[in-house]
């Protein structure tokens, strides 16, 4: 069967594992990029349809991995976060915005 697709680094020892046989290569720094953004993709329709905690877990590694591969590590990631939450608040209050006049 062929995949085509950004997996997590245990996999192939995984399927090994399973006795069976992955071919895999390493992704150019243009092809990861794009399998990051397809993977979050991938992982957010998955949680949709799902509505797991596990999906919600692949969504925060993806965005790890492409916070990582743009140079912003996850202290200041979360760091902007904070900063803003504390401007623009976050979503707790559950308001939806109908119109503005």
């Amino acid at each position: 069967m062929k995949y085509n697709k950004l997996i997590r680094d245990k996999i192939p020892e995984i399927i090994l594992k399973a006795g069976k046989t992955s071919i895999t290569h390493i992704a150019s720094k243009q092809e990861y990029q794009d399998k990051l953004k397809q993977k979050l993709q991938e992982e957010v329709d998955e949680f949709f349809e799902s509505e797991s905690k596990e999906e919600l877990v692949d969504i925060l590694e993806v965005i790890y991995a492409l916070a990582n591969f743009n140079k912003i590590n996850r202290k200041s990631l979360e760091s902007l976060r904070l900063k803003t939450a504390k401007s623009r608040g976050g979503y707790k209050k559950k308001t939806i915005l109908d119109e503005v006049e």
